[in-house]
């Protein structure tokens, strides 16, 4: 699919970062394929297919095969060289090729076999990583993550039809009610979470809605109204504006702050269209 003429400028923009960390299709010669945020491979990726690209496209293309040569034989994704393979990265690397339309892919079909069966005692998932230390509130998942993993799911047609995966959509409602910082990384729900951003890169609410509206469980709940009331109060005219935007990514015209977003808005129609079903 070409890109639309008014977004030429923003594609040009990610492409002039490609080379960025000494190798191509954003990365570096090592492969580390989030390394160099917000233009890291995944997320350029991401930016791409926002834009209108697809996987028929040769730097998509060139990408997939990248990220496909990380994957390893039990599912995981070892996007540092000499990492160990954690589930944000697994969920992260399944939710890009599942939106490039890879989910049907035997490789995608195991790792999201992984990610079921490697559910955290409350249901979501956690990185055995603890940047900030340990205490209580370390021991639950990371939000994030299972977003992230909850959105690979909805991608691959697994919305509603495993319960495991309703659990999981349980955990984040749980989060709303608290909504303090939980998780190895603690992620919690403040002022920034509030604040709607796009392209999706980090836990806000507008990304929060977004993926839970695809999951009947979630839409029979009323917390999740209650998140989706508070960002359709941000709305203007029926379009999302976007209040939160890393600096680096200001000047591209599709994420600008305090501007309605064309993208950003397609993406709210799918959440009200998911909620008329």
């Amino acid at each position: 699919m070409p890109v639309d003429p008014k977004f030429k400028s923003d594609l040009a923009m990610i492409m002039e970062h490609r080379h960025d960390l000494g190798a191509d299709l954003w990365t570096t010669p090592d492969k580390r394929l989030l390394k160099g945020a917000p233009f890291s491979t995944l997320e350029c990726v991401g930016y791409l297919l926002d834009l209108g690209l697809g996987p028929d496209d040769p730097v998509i293309g060139q990408a997939i095969e990248l990220t496909f040569s990380t994957w390893l034989p039990d599912g995981r994704f070892r996007l540092h060289p000499k990492g160990t393979p954690m589930p944000c990265q697994t969920a992260f690397a399944a939710r890009i090729l599942c939106r490039a339309g890879l989910a049907t892919d035997h490789r995608i079909q195991a790792t999201l076999d992984h990610l079921l069966g490697s559910q955290w005692q409350d249901s979501g998932w956690r990185c055995n990583r603890f940047p900030f230390g340990k205490g209580p509130s370390t021991e639950h998942s990371n939000p994030h993550p299972t977003l992230q993993a909850l959105d690979a799911f909805r991608l691959s047609g697994h919305a509603g039809k495993e319960e495991k995966l309703d659990l999981a959509v349980g955990c984040l409602l749980d989060h709303w009610d608290t909504k303090k910082p939980i998780g190895p990384c603690q992620y919690g729900i403040g002022t920034l979470f509030m604040q709607p951003e796009f392209p999706f890169r980090t836990y806000n609410l507008f990304y929060w809605v977004y993926v839970l509206s695809f999951y009947p469980s979630a839409r029979a709940d009323d917390r999740f109204h209650a998140a989706y009331q508070a960002l359709a109060s941000k709305t203007v005219d029926d379009q999302i504006v976007i209040e939160r935007v890393v600096p680096k990514l200001a000047k591209l015209s599709f994420c600008r702050k305090g501007e309605p977003s064309i993208l950003a808005t397609r993406h709210w129609r799918e959440i009200n269209t998911n909620l008329a079903t």
